[in-house]
């Protein structure tokens, strides 16, 4: 495992952020030895994430990073609406590439696509890798029906919104229904979860639209064939009453064919993610996504929700506790906050499916 700062100056913790997040707390494919915000030097990123050390140490800038950390690699840990490189991270990465560092991303402006980072990677011997590039439309495959036919569960992920913890909570419960004797297999569906280590998965909002069911069906068919699980976690993207993300949400449903959904809300948050400063685009209702949900579902396969994931964001843990009771007693479904419950609750309702 390759050592890795991420470069998230200034927006480490926030949503903006939610590659470092992610890395942070998870990485299969890396060993995470920084994080680069100068606004959090000093601190511990574990403490300012989850009030809880991890020894992941956040520094001021690259000089420091490589000086204290000593790593192999540099990671853009930001997800910036549009997907471009922020221009004032560029002398950053000019600087690493002298430095002899490997750059990866996640975004949808590719390193290995600039001119002047390709000029500088080769003359320095570094790697450039861009987890967001799709594979090309010759190699790329098309909905084949073949999902709903395997002999396994398909846990599907969703939420009400993006930045709110659908690939965190399928991590866990992956890992939850592992534990429980169920084997479970995750299949990432954005670029954290690829740079994360997954083996399995596509970034499926840079698939053209025509090839994007296609292409995560086969890469759910092919961790089955892999893996033979008794159950398949399918990370979900954005959110299906969103009007910014147009096709995340529906094709994973229709890629998945789920048999149940697990769906993340963030009670506390009153507007969208997406571009807060533009459009104060407000939360759905939770039972008004669970209608969303089950009706698209239903002519694919005809997946329930089966469980309820909340969100701390902005709660105190008295909040939390009694929205877990408030929702259970309302919608008659598990609910928990898998970072500080785990995934426990949504064990049985899966093991009652098989």
């Amino acid at each position: 495992m390759e050592r890795a700062v991420i470069l998230c100056d200034g927006y480490f913790g926030q949503n903006t952020g939610k590659t470092a997040n992610g890395l942070v707390r998870y990485s299969k494919r890396y060993t995470i030895v920084g994080v680069i915000d100068h606004t959090k030097a000093g601190r511990d990123a574990g403490e300012v994430l989850d009030e809880k050390a991890n020894g992941i140490p956040i520094v001021a800038d690259l000089k420091e990073a490589v000086e204290r950390c000593e790593p192999d690699t540099l990671i853009v840990g930001v997800a910036t609406f549009g997907g471009y490189i922020p221009q004032e991270y560029r002398p950053i990465l000019r600087e690493a590439i002298e430095r002899g560092l490997n750059l990866v991303a996640g975004l949808h402006e590719f390193l290995t696509e600039d001119p002047e980072f390709l000029k500088l990677a080769e003359a320095h011997g570094v790697r450039l890798f861009d987890a967001r590039k799709p594979r090309p439309i010759r190699d790329s495959k098309q909905f084949s029906d073949l999902a709903r036919k395997l002999p396994c569960l398909r846990i599907a992920v969703l939420g009400t919104d993006g930045a709110i913890g659908k690939r965190t909570t399928a991590l866990l419960l992956a890992d939850a229904l592992t534990a429980a004797g169920i084997p479970a297999t995750f299949v990432a569906t954005g670029q954290t979860g690829l740079i994360q280590g997954s083996t399995y998965g596509v970034p499926l909002d840079a698939i053209k639209g025509d090839f994007m069911v296609g292409e995560l069906e086969s890469e759910i068919v092919r961790a089955y064939e892999e893996t033979k699980p008794k159950a398949i976690i399918v990370e979900g993207q954005g959110s299906i009453s969103h009007p910014a993300y147009v096709c995340g949400t529906r094709a994973i449903i229709n890629a998945a064919m789920p048999s149940g959904i697990v769906m993340m809300h963030a009670p506390a948050r009153k507007t969208r993610s997406f571009r807060r400063d533009v459009v104060a685009w407000p939360m759905p209702t939770v039972e008004g996504e669970i209608e969303w949900l089950e009706f698209f579902a239903r002519a694919a396969g005809g997946g329930k929700v089966i469980g309820l994931g909340v969100n701390h964001e902005n709660m105190t843990r008295d909040e939390v506790e009694e929205t877990v009771r408030a929702y259970e007693g309302r919608y008659g479904l598990p609910t928990a906050d898998p970072l500080w419950h785990g995934c426990g609750k949504f064990v049985a309702p899966i093991r009652r499916m098989l």
